[in-house]
């Protein structure tokens, strides 16, 4: 015979043969030498080195183990004392001792898609539990379609959407909805009149449909650049250069009324558009230049004319009234002597009394 202790917050599993035999709590026990005891903490999981079942059809110890059963495509959150401790998700039992802590767990089915709205999503940022979970993140300014195993399932807005990771194949598609600028830069086309211009274009487009955006085409920017670049070509290549330089202004709203059908089926809408920049060849600049010089040179000719015109029939306007008054005569003679003297540094005159005559004799003569 053997003496066995058993102090509080352990047990001893009393083996005959290997087997369980029996369970013995807190206190002393005299053993056999046929039997052999395993004194075991009753704290955390029990973890048998034999399968599980064979100790758990004993009633004197099942009753001192919290068993929890994982089955495929299922995870269990375990608290102890209600703080998180583990997540099981290994399928088969799980047994934990009794007594000293208070067990308590969560089970949760994965093989949905979707976590269920009961569910506390605070319970995510636990490290264990956070493997187990896809997350997506939506801007403010963004909407996105999910997709499970190819298929839509649904539209998302802005925030934190989670889902449980298992065998679906998840995927999500954002699209940017804030007013966006394309631009088309530095195109070749032909006016008209075969004058070959470069032009910048810029549009700006809003996406008002994200299925048809995304699922009806692909790559709707490229194929909204595309439409754009050959709506202005048409454009340009119905007018001459002076109707396209005359009409600059209102090239937005017919390039924009061209378009407003076809955009929609690519889930968009444009907002505004219009010409940046016309860039002229090189010799077609000359001949521009040249243009506007004449023209400047013959509105300069008129004006011209017209200021010559004007300043003849003042001067005949005024010899008219001095032919008619002596005195505005001699008024008009002193103002010219006064002009003529203004630029003489020294006049030298004799004569005596009669100065004004002899200058009056000097710088006019009938």
């Amino acid at each position: 015979m053997k003496k066995v202790r058993i102090n509080k917050g352990k047990i001893g599993l009393v083996y005959r043969a290997k087997d369980l035999n029996r369970v013995i709590l807190d206190g002393v026990y005299w053993l056999s030498p046929f039997e052999q005891v395993e004194i075991l903490e009753m704290e955390g999981a029990f973890k048998p080195s034999r399968n599980l079942n064979l100790y758990l059809v004993h009633e004197d110890l099942s009753e001192h183990l919290d068993v929890i059963e994982i089955k495929d495509q299922e995870i269990a959150l375990r608290y102890e004392n209600g703080v998180f401790k583990e997540v099981l998700s290994t399928t088969g039992k799980h047994a934990y001792w009794k007594g000293l802590n208070s067990n308590s767990f969560i089970k949760q089915k994965i093989s949905d898609v979707e976590i269920p709205s009961d569910f506390d999503l605070n319970k995510l940022s636990l490290a264990g539990v956070f493997p187990f979970v896809r997350s997506f993140h939506i801007d403010t300014f963004e909407k996105g379609l999910l997709y499970v195993d190819g298929d839509f399932y649904k539209e998302l807005g802005a925030g934190y959407h989670y889902f449980w990771k298992n065998a679906h194949n998840i995927s999500l598609r954002k699209v940017d909805l804030r007013e966006r600028q394309q631009e088309i830069v530095g195109q070749e086309i032909l006016t008209k009149d075969k004058a070959a211009l470069r032009i910048n274009f810029t549009a700006q487009f809003k996406v008002t449909d994200i299925r048809k955006a995304l699922e009806d085409n692909q790559d709707y920017e490229k194929q909204l650049y595309v439409l754009t670049q050959l709506a202005l070509r048409a454009f340009v290549g119905s007018l001459t250069l002076d109707e396209l330089l005359e009409r600059k202004e209102s090239i937005s709203k017919e390039v924009l009324d061209s378009l407003k059908e076809k955009v929609s089926d690519l889930g968009v809408s444009l907002i505004d558009a219009g010409i940046k920049d016309i860039i002229l060849p090189g010799e077609v600049k000359e001949i521009m230049k040249q243009v506007l010089v004449a023209q400047k040179q013959a509105q300069a000719n008129i004006i011209t004319r017209r200021e010559e015109t004007a300043s003849t029939r003042s001067l005949l306007n005024t010899a008219k009234l001095m032919e008619d008054n002596q005195m505005l005569f001699k008024l008009k003679e002193m103002e010219y002597i006064e002009k003529i003297a203004d630029k003489i540094n020294t006049i030298s005159v004799s004569g005596g009394n009669q100065v004004v005559d002899q200058l009056r004799d000097l710088f006019i003569r009938n």
